[in-house]
């Protein structure tokens, strides 16, 4: 699942009057938690809570449905939060009263880590459930969640290997390769050949278009390509002196220089409103992106979209589900939760939603191996993620994981993109961002 985000200064403050909003209810709250008799229990059977930002698929793709058949003393009752950035600090302010917390509650990457290391010890550790094989998960999926003395807060649900969607009707008036496998190999193994490509186009660009979107999506897409970025394997911060922050930072700045970006924000009207008018032609993809691209191009996209292989392998987005100690029905939430994040469920959800499930038994189940999408030219997505799946470093992540990336994706790079600002002038911005996040 992705985290979009309103910006770094916007969301602590979003958090402190969600908070106190949140205490002050708290005795409101309080009807969702505890362990009170005859609470959660409807006709004899076990209410089942699942806290959600954004849409998880769970209820699309009928798996709610499927284990209630299978489970007749259980309901289960979602509740969803559109956005991460107002789900997280509920989940925080719930989490240290003690209350008000779902049975199952949702984790995105960009948070997991800080729940681990900061409040690890409220959650279930999942490893030690039954049925839960630590080898069913991609290495670097399972540690995400995973604190330092080995207990493991949750289990993977999707995740976002990158792909390049990219517009072969675009590319082909550019003088460009319209074959994905071609368009791969233009760019394949380093983010600068994608610039290189880049230039190509803008010689050639049909009026009114230019290469991509925005600075900041390349920017996590090659950011999320690299093992350590904002903290080395020590958990030290290091966002003003990684390798990979500046090799990112610099080629951001560099498809701004050669007015190849569209000067947008990700999910932003106006970028929604691009999509359907085609002026951009390629953006960074991980495989919850593409219902959205099909979303916002309409009938008038079909099969202009494409999908190619990313320069190399990164990870944006993906998502846990734990259970937390306050739960009011732990054994139960446990269990279904080791359901949910099983390969075949996990496979099922794929097929509905198009999220890339993190247990490779599922990439050779036949709903994903054989994975086409008609919209995308019927690309072969499910051949295309997996495989940078597999190929995904183990990144380090540390506690301010999310808001360290927001100082550059909704401070720094916009300044100089949209503003007009030097690099120079944006990255000491992006730096005091950082330094206001941590001392937070």
């Amino acid at each position: 699942m992705p985290s979009w985000s309103s910006g770094a200064v916007r969301r602590r403050a979003l958090l402190l009057v969600v908070a106190a909003l949140l205490v002050l209810g708290m005795s409101v709250l309080d009807g969702c938690s505890g362990d009170g008799a005859g609470r959660g229990r409807a006709a004899g059977r076990t209410t089942v809570t699942v806290g959600t930002f954004g849409v998880f698929g769970y209820r699309q793709a009928g798996l709610y449905q499927e284990y209630e058949r299978l489970h007749p003393d259980v309901t289960i009752k979602e509740h969803v939060i559109a956005r991460n950035d107002v789900y997280y600090p509920q989940l925080l302010t719930h989490l240290a009263a003690g209350r008000g917390l779902a049975d199952v509650q949702a984790m995105e990457v960009g948070t997991v880590h800080e729940l681990a290391e900061e409040r690890g010890d409220l959650f279930e550790d999942l490893s030690r459930a039954p049925g839960v094989h630590r080898a069913d998960w991609l290495p670097w999926k399972w540690a995400q969640a995973t604190t330092r003395d080995g207990r493991t807060i949750g289990l993977g649900t999707d995740i976002g290997p990158l792909a390049v969607c990219y517009r072969k009707d675009l590319f082909r008036r550019a003088g460009l390769p319209a074959d994905r496998e071609a368009v791969g190999r233009l760019w394949a193994g380093d983010w600068r050949r994608y610039l290189a490509v880049g230039r190509a186009y803008r010689r050639r660009a049909p009026a009114g278009t230019v290469f991509t979107d925005s600075a900041a999506g390349l920017y996590n897409a090659s950011l999320h390509g690299h093992a350590e970025r904002y903290y080395d394997a020590s958990g030290r911060l290091v966002a003003g002196s990684s390798p990979a922050v500046r090799a990112s930072w610099d080629l951001a700045m560099g498809a701004v220089r050669d007015g190849l970006t569209a000067r947008l924000r990700q999910f932003d009207k106006a970028w929604d409103q691009a999509y359907a008018n085609g002026r951009f032609a390629t953006v960074a993809c991980p495989p919850w992106m593409l219902a959205y691209i099909k979303e916002k191009s309409g009938p008038a996209g079909r099969d202009k979209w494409d999908v190619a292989a990313a320069p190399r392998p990164a990870n944006w987005g993906g998502s846990f589900i734990g259970v937390p100690k306050a739960a009011r029905h732990r054994a139960e939430a446990v269990r279904l939760a080791v359901w949910l994040t099983a390969p075949a469920q996990q496979a099922r959800l794929f097929r509905r939603q198009a999220a890339i499930p993190s247990t490779p038994a599922a990439y050779d189940l036949p709903e994903v191996r054989s994975a086409r999408n008609p919209y995308f030219g019927d690309a072969p997505i499910g051949a295309i993620f997996t495989a940078a799946a597999r190929g995904v470093p183990t990144l380090v992540f540390g506690p301010r994981e999310q808001q360290i990336g927001l100082a550059f994706t909704d401070v720094g790079i916009p300044q100089v993109e949209q503003q007009g600002r030097s690099p120079r002038a944006g990255w000491r911005a992006a730096q005091k961002e950082i330094e206001n996040a941590v001392d937070a």
